[in-house]
């Protein structure tokens, strides 16, 4: 049986402009809750994960395939890169807030650790 984790991960970022797209607060908790290890930060207007590795190689592969999945889906997180360990920020700035995409490419990340 898939959870909605899953189901998620699978999805793909849709384009999203305008006010119209910004998550609601029940949208956001209810996303929240399929994505449990994410963080909702900046007022509700984005959210962040910390990713922790053994060491800078296991790092940067992470990174690196992060990267390209954020190519792929065309929607791009704020990173902050340490030796084992990887900050994650999405937030849909052309709706001024959070969309569904934050937390289609939250669930891919946490597919990738």
């Amino acid at each position: 049986m898939r959870s909605a984790h899953d189901t998620l991960s699978q999805r793909h970022c849709q384009p999203r402009r305008g006010e119209q797209h910004r998550l609601t607060a029940e949208q956001v908790a209810a996303f929240t809750a399929q994505t449990p290890d994410w963080a909702v930060i900046d007022d509700g207007t984005a959210i962040c994960r910390s990713f922790s590795f053994p060491d800078y190689y296991h790092t940067m592969a992470f990174v690196n395939a992060l990267a390209w999945v954020a190519h792929r889906e065309d929607h791009h997180p704020d990173l902050s890169v340490h030796y084992n360990r990887c900050v994650v920020r999405f937030s849909t700035h052309d709706v001024g807030g959070l969309s569904e995409n934050d937390f289609i490419c939250a669930a891919k990340a946490d597919s990738l650790a």
